[in-house]
């Protein structure tokens, strides 16, 4: 199927209808709240009688302030429990974070002399070279002269092997 190409005016056209559809909806929403508002006002707070004298209307107003103290009570009370439930749900995401661990990148093989490394640990201004190879303990090898009967001797050798066990082992 060819589907034809919508030109640019067509586009614009009928992104102003949709828009025209959609502030008539936000203006008939608008409507309809203002009068379930006006609707729930009458229902619950019916209008103050203010006809009578000073000490009526001074009993009103104390009921009303009662009234609004409640109210800010309330409003106190859900703001605390609110905030403890936002900070149990942070809590509880750095939990989930931390169950699922950071993924850490394959770590390279880095062909490193100790020199190098030891830079790279203290820092450039520490100048510290070290040779590891001197610490080494050299084990000088013996050469024992076997005559040449004796080679055939098995239990000779291994003999020979506990000795040479024996001195790695003592140094």
């Amino acid at each position: 199927m060819s589907e034809k190409k919508m030109t640019s005016s067509r586009r614009h056209h009928l992104k102003s209808l949709i828009l025209q559809i959609a502030m008539n909806w936000i203006e008939e929403e608008k409507k309809e709240l203002a009068t379930t508002k006006e609707a729930y006002m009458a229902e619950h707070c019916p209008a103050p009688d203010l006809s009578g004298d000073q000490a009526a209307l001074m009993e009103t107003c104390k009921k009303l302030h009662a009234a609004i103290d409640k109210i800010d009570e309330d409003r106190y009370d859900i703001e605390a429990k609110v905030q403890k439930a936002d900070k149990e749900i942070e809590d509880l995401n750095i939990k989930v974070v931390d169950l699922r661990g950071v993924k850490k990148p394959a770590l390279k093989k880095v062909r490193m002399s100790a020199d190098s490394m030891l830079q790279a640990l203290l820092g450039s201004k520490h100048k510290v070279t070290m040779d590891l190879r001197s610490n080494l303990k050299q084990v000088k090898k013996e050469v024992k002269e076997e005559p040449t009967e004796a080679v055939g001797d098995w239990r000779k050798n291994i003999e020979d092997k506990a000795d040479r066990k024996k001195m790695f082992e003592t140094s």
